[in-house]
């Protein structure tokens, strides 16, 4: 029998549409974006060995693995819409929750949509089909590109396409996802083929140095924040979780496999590169993975990679925009947002209001241009602050209610959420040290939301709200 997607008072509900493979494609398909193409080159510039390149992607993707375990549990425990937003509520109280949501609504996910969709844009821009993106289509009063007008095309279709049906995003994320592996497998096998005339290729290259390295143990941090960039969004299947079928089965098999997957191909791709191309050419190159495979395929085999990175970003852009909007949907029912954020399309039972309003606020950032980066550091620090909260919330849960339903029981606790949450507050104090500036300000735009929540608060307790998710 299906699931009903309507309450008895006929409220339409969120519908859970999304099976495990969906699920499985939205870890895999969101965390997987422009980064493994682009970052080997920091990282490289950051350490200056392959060796430590390696154990910086190793540390990476057993950070995010230690994470995903975490939140398996807590995924199938709470299946909510919101993911953390609901694990923050529960273990500390609706004004943290709120805090959380309210820095993800008005920057993390906003300026994730802009920065991916620009991406996007810069990446086509290589191509001479798209040269004109850099010309303006609107000069006065204010100049926007042919660049800009097509990132905010991207960003109202994905944004359509999740509006119209949680399943339908859901098979569009699953198809090119699957797409998008074999793409980066693709890559793997240039790049240890026997084709083309690259001199120095081999595995002597995986000896190699780079004089000019940052070093030490700031350096190797530096390339651990990079890898770890390239691996977030692994936590954008919980704030789906109401919309996944047998949520207590599917979210840990899609956040253990994901994650796991996403780690191999980090590991192959990073290798393949080094094959081809010796420590200095990688810390030289702004796109070591293009070139790699140009130095074997030729110019057309840059060109496969670029439209390889296009493909990636799209499908990060999709998963982006479908997690993102459950996140105000989620506060906005429990009475502490705009109630108009909370409604459900009573034909596609998707938060239309919300991933409408997160598409007018990428929009806005999109318009801004330049700036919206300087946004987007701003979330740096508060990201990491709210991962190492809602990790933390594991600890609560087990010692406030150790008799609840868990239908997955984490490997390794408690030792594998001890090591996440110690980690992410290591970060957090190397993010605040080395750019003071923007975690300082992200720390205001977060404290700013506690008068916004006393406003909804007393709004909330005047009209008689009932407190929890519904």
């Amino acid at each position: 029998m299906p699931e009903p997607t309507q309450r008895a008072n006929s409220r339409p509900d969120l519908s859970r549409d999304l099976g495990v493979s969906h699920a499985s494609a939205v870890v895999v398909g969101t965390i997987i974006g422009s980064g493994i193409f682009l970052v080997p080159a920091e990282m490289m510039q950051a350490v200056g060995s392959a060796k430590l390149v390696y154990l910086a992607w190793v540390v990476g993707g057993l950070l995010s693995f230690a994470g995903a375990l975490t939140y398996a549990e807590l995924g199938a425990m709470k299946p909510q819409a919101g993911g953390e937003y609901v694990y923050v509520r529960d273990a500390y109280g609706p004004l943290g929750g709120f805090l959380y949501a309210w820095t993800w609504f008005v920057i993390a996910k906003p300026a994730s949509v802009a920065t991916v969709v620009t991406g996007l844009v810069r990446i086509l821009g290589t191509f001479p089909l798209f040269s004109f993106f850099s010309a303006n289509v609107i000069r006065a009063p204010f100049a926007v590109s042919w660049g800009q007008m097509f990132a905010i095309a991207a960003a109202i279709l994905i944004s359509l396409l999740n509006y119209i049906g949680v399943k339908k995003a859901g098979e569009f994320q699953l198809v090119f996802t699957l797409l998008k592996v074999a793409i980066i497998l693709g890559i793997v096998v240039v790049c240890f083929s026997g084709v083309g005339n690259a001199a120095g290729r081999g595995w002597s290259n995986f000896a190699g140095t780079f004089a000019g390295a940052k070093g030490g143990v700031a350096g190797f941090m530096a390339a651990l924040v990079a890898a770890l960039w390239a691996y977030d969004g692994w936590n954008d299947l919980n704030m789906v979780a109401g919309e996944v079928k047998r949520p207590e089965r599917n979210i840990p098999i899609a956040l253990i496999a994901g994650v796991a997957t996403v780690g191999v191909l980090y590991v192959l791709v990073n290798a393949g590169v080094q094959y081809v191309l010796p420590a200095n050419a990688i810390a030289a190159s702004p796109r070591p993975a293009s070139d790699a495979v140009a130095l074997v395929m030729g110019r057309m085999g840059a060109s496969i990679v670029s439209a390889g990175m296009a493909l990636s970003m799209l499908v990060t852009l999709n998963g982006t925009i479908m997690s993102g909007a459950r996140v105000p949907f989620a506060v906005a029912r429990d009475g502490y947002f705009f109630r108009a954020l909370a409604e459900v399309h009573p034909r596609f039972h998707t938060p239309s209001v919300a991933i409408f309003v997160q598409a007018v606020l990428s929009i806005l950032l999109l318009l801004i241009g330049a700036n919206f980066r300087q946004l987007f550091s701003l979330a740096i620090f508060a990201e990491w602050l709210f991962y190492m909260i809602a990790g933390s919330t594991i600890f609560i849960f087990r010692w406030r209610a150790p008799q609840a339903v868990r239908p997955y029981r984490m490997w390794g606790y408690p030792f594998v959420p001890v090591v996440f949450v110690a980690v992410a507050a290591a970060l957090l104090c190397y993010t605040f040290k080395n750019d003071w500036p923007n975690s300082g300000y992200g720390v205001l735009v977060i404290l700013a939301g506690i008068p916004v929540f006393a406003y909804f608060a007393r709004h909330r307790k005047s009209r008689g709200a009932v407190t929890g998710n519904p």
